[in-house]
C-alpha cells in the first residue's frame, strides 16, 4: 500500500476518476491500480485492508494509472505499479501504521 492526498492541491494529481471530485484525506478511501479499478466497476465500492492484525474497510474513489503519469492530472507521478493500493491518510491511522512508517506497507486486500 501507498499513500494518496485526494484533496486539492494534494499530491495525487487531478480529483478522483470514480467522481470528478476531490475527497476528505480524514475518510478511509483509496484509489486501486489499472487492472484491480477495472474501468470504474469498483467504483464507490468497499474494500477490506489487512495490515498486522489489523483491518479497515475503505471505499474506492479512484484509479492509481498503471498506464499514464508524469503529468499535470497525475501529479506529475510515474505510473503506479500494478499491484497498489493507495490509501489516504485515514486508511494509515485506522490500522495503526507509525506516522514514521507512512508511504509503502505491505498489505491484504479483500472485497467487502
Amino acid at each position: 500500500m501507498t499513500i494518496n492526498n485526494f484533496e486539492k492541491g494534494g499530491d495525487g494529481g487531478g480529483p478522483s476518476e470514480c467522481d470528478n471530485k476531490y475527497h476528505s484525506n480524514d475518510t478511509p478511501i483509496v484509489a486501486l491500480s489499472t487492472g484491480w479499478y477495472n474501468k470504474g466497476n469498483r467504483c464507490f465500492k468497499y474494500v477490506n485492508i489487512h495490515y498486522k492484525g489489523k483491518s479497515v474497510k475503505a471505499k474506492v474513489v479512484d484509479e492509481c494509472d498503471s498506464t499514464q503519469g508524469c503529468d499535470d492530472v497525475h501529479g506529475f507521478q510515474p505510473p503506479c505499479r500494478n499491484n497498489i493500493v493507495d490509501g489516504s491518510k485515514a486508511v494509515w491511522e485506522a490500522l495503526g501504521v507509525p506516522k514514521s512508517d507512512w508511504g509503502e506497507a505491505d498489505i491484504t486486500w479483500s472485497d467487502a
